[in-house]
């Protein structure tokens, strides 16, 4: 349960972020070179990149949490 909700997390703030990076196209202009500050693949790549981390981000500690006997989780051995 905890995994799912780090991925919500997450995604919410690849949302949030992708909201803001439309916003600020003027300020990116500057910045980018022979990229359109709305170029759907590098957002869509972008946002993949992040929402895989993050996936990976949850599943580490989690498999590594499956694989303690939980008497032992208890005991704090």
């Amino acid at each position: 349960m905890r995994c799912a909700a780090g991925v919500r997390l997450a995604l919410l703030g690849i949302v949030l972020g992708l909201a803001g990076a439309l916003a600020l196209t003027r300020v990116m202009v500057s910045l980018l070179f022979d990229v359109k500050p709305t170029d759907p693949a590098t957002l869509i790549g972008v946002a993949m990149l992040l929402a895989v981390i993050a996936m990976l981000a949850c599943y580490i500690p989690a498999r590594r949490a499956l694989s303690i006997h939980p008497m032992t989780a208890l005991r704090g051995e």
